[in-house]
């Protein structure tokens, strides 16, 4: 299932859904286009606020809004940096911007992940 993963966690408005999963779908397959392993979007079901932290914390839900947890596998490090690259000159996402975004992106973090441990 590969061997480096990117994550990502968001809110989107409740009435945007429909919108994300669109724009998530496309982005989904430009990036197995270019070599990705898996794309996995996830809307919260279970997810409440903490006293320290938590996911609706993380991404400052409001009202409204659902947190969306989602991960890109990558067979390496290196695959994934050229992977992203390409992607980022991919026509089919040239129309993407934070403007026309379903989804605010000030409040969406990431980061990349070396697998600890996969059963």
């Amino acid at each position: 299932m590969g061997n480096y993963v990117d994550g990502f966690v968001l809110a989107v408005p409740k009435d945007k859904v429909e919108e994300y999963r669109q724009m998530a779908t496309l982005c989904g397959q430009v990036w197995k286009d270019h070599g990705a392993l898996s794309v996995v979007e996830c809307l919260a079901d279970d997810v409440q606020p903490g006293k320290l932290t938590s996911f609706p914390q993380a991404v400052q839900l409001k009202e409204g809004e659902l947190v969306v947890f989602s991960w890109i596998t990558y067979a390496s490090r290196a695959e994934r940096d050229r992977i992203n690259e390409a992607v980022m000159k991919d026509p089919r996402l040239s129309e993407m911007n934070a403007q026309n975004m379903p989804f605010d992106s000030m409040r969406m973090f990431w980061g990349g992940f070396t697998k600890l441990v996969e059963m």
